[in-house]
């Protein structure tokens, strides 16, 4: 009366081998195409902002050919020459800045202010100098222009 299929597994498993077989018979009518490869090939080009350039001199950066503002550094990093596309070049110096803590700023502070006080002391020793030997001169000379007037005991009538 009923349908035992459902409870024999031989016959699940047939059923289910039958339909891989189906399958299997249908996608081999169906026609394979072929499917062409896929190559993608990226050449990225640097950017002339991530990489540094360097250069010996000024007849160097002339001689480059640039796409847009491109910084040129000397090998020592004292230098830079900044070349635009229009072949303008602007030259620069540059110097190291070193951060400075509180401590290296009180100390240079400090050495500013005895450099200071050593100048000052400098001037008022030469002062006194100056003040010294114009004393000594001014009391053994005589000036020329006071006379001396005798005076002598005889009135004169």
């Amino acid at each position: 009366m009923y349908n035992n299929s459902f409870y024999n597994p031989q016959a699940n498993i047939d059923r289910i081998n039958s339909q891989i077989a189906e399958l299997e018979r249908i996608k081999s009518q169906i026609p394979q195409q072929a499917q062409p490869s896929i190559n993608q090939t990226f050449q990225l080009m640097p950017n002339s902002r991530d990489i540094i350039r360097y250069a010996n001199s000024m007849e160097e950066v002339q001689r480059e050919v640039v796409l847009g503002e491109t910084p040129y550094f000397s090998k020592d990093m004292s230098v830079v020459w900044i070349k635009n596309n229009k072949g303008e070049i602007k030259t620069y110096e540059l110097t190291e800045i070193i951060a400075k803590d509180d401590k290296d700023i009180k100390i240079e502070f400090l050495q500013a202010q005895i450099e200071e006080l050593k100048k000052g002391m400098a001037k008022n020793e030469s002062k006194y100098d100056v003040d010294e030997s114009i004393t000594e001169s001014t009391k053994s000379e005589e000036s020329p222009s006071i006379s001396t007037i005798s005076k002598s005991n005889k009135k004169s009538k």
